[in-house]
């Protein structure tokens, strides 16, 4: 990224805090202090008192323990086991059994955890609350230090906000039995020389669940990012997109089949750098009740003169005028079995 492009996104964050002191210091205005205060303790109750009761539901036809693993591309465990007190509707999330942290860029700070939970219980609720911290009132984290989601301080953690904290709901969600696992990736894409820097995210397939299928080609979870459109893209960027379509196929069949994925083919018109980071390209998104698992996604370099030649899940290489960068996003897991 270029110093003009890092100095607009910052005038932009400025100007977007300003914002939103103007409009506070409105609604103080119109209905005092004291009432917007209450009511900013009132939307904080209520989002307590919606996951004491969904975890008290859940305690009551499931018991009071349930837990649940999943793996990142290299193996490394994400644990999660959940005791929740009938009465109360407390509940500890402990992640003892996770993954040491690991050498590579993906470890992920408590704070990524923390935000994954929230995502997770609020998206459980099934009630239209408002995203806020009461969510967390009645969690007690145990997270120990030095693994994957508690790494030291001089571990990388870059990959960690768009690629750990996907698995980390994939877990929770396993936990609760709520859905098959989604896509498990945001699929980073950036390209650039000297003179840009582009970045994008990649959607895929969402796990079904057991009222519904699974979306194709969306984003999934926490996540909130539009994609460029084709023509300004290619109006802005020496690219061509040769291709952008659905990746039919590739979610898991079950009574309801998960959702596909994304095909992405990008050629460039000078000579770039493009890297790509992403996960699910060795294990598949999983499937629940007897649901299949999603296809894993694939990073491919199409050679000029046909030669496909396979990537990884994270890799920053040159491709030249006459290659492309095919990336085939992962799908996500059926559920349940078909009849």
């Amino acid at each position: 990224r270029n110093l003009s492009d890092n100095l607009s996104d910052l005038r932009a964050q400025v100007a977007a805090n300003n914002s939103g002191i103007r409009l506070l210091k409105e609604l103080v205005g119109e209905w005092g202090l004291h009432t917007v205060q209450a009511y900013m303790n009132f939307i904080q109750q209520n989002a307590e008192l919606s996951v004491r009761n969904m975890l008290k539901d859940f305690a009551k036809k499931n018991g009071s323990r349930t837990e649940a693993v999943d793996y990142m591309d290299d193996g490394t465990p994400i644990k999660l086991t959940i005791e929740i007190n009938q009465s109360t509707g407390n509940a500890t999330f402990d992640f003892t059994g996770t993954g040491p942290q690991v050498l590579g860029n993906f470890n992920a700070p408590p704070s990524v955890t923390y935000s994954a939970v929230i995502y997770s219980l609020r998206s459980l609720v099934g009630l239209d609350i408002p995203l806020n911290q009461g969510c967390l009132a009645p969690i007690t984290f145990l997270i120990p230090k030095y693994c994957l989601l508690n790494p030291s301080d001089d571990a990388g953690v870059v990959g960690g906000n768009v690629l750990t904290s996907q698995r980390v709901v994939d877990v929770v969600l396993r936990a609760f039995k709520a859905c098959a696992a989604s896509q498990g990736c945001m699929n980073n894409l950036t390209f650039g020389d000297s003179k840009f820097g582009y970045y994008e995210t990649i959607a895929g397939g969402v796990g079904a669940g057991p009222t519904w299928e699974g979306r194709s080609g969306i984003h999934t979870h926490c996540t909130n990012t539009r994609i460029t459109d084709p023509e300004i893209l290619e109006k802005r960027y020496p690219v061509l997109l040769r291709e952008f379509s659905i990746r039919q196929g590739s979610g898991g069949e079950g009574k309801n089949n998960g959702g596909c994925g994304l095909i992405r083919e990008i050629e460039p018109l000078r000579e770039l750098t493009m890297s790509i980071l992403s996960e699910r390209r060795t294990l598949q998104p999983y499937g629940l009740a007897g649901g299949s698992p999603g296809q894993c996604g694939r990073n491919l370099l199409v050679k000029d003169g046909g030669l496909v030649v396979n990537v990884g899940g994270k890799c920053s290489t040159t491709i030249n005028v006459g290659e492309r960068l095919r990336i085939e996003t992962p799908g996500g897991g059926g559920y349940g079995q078909r009849d």
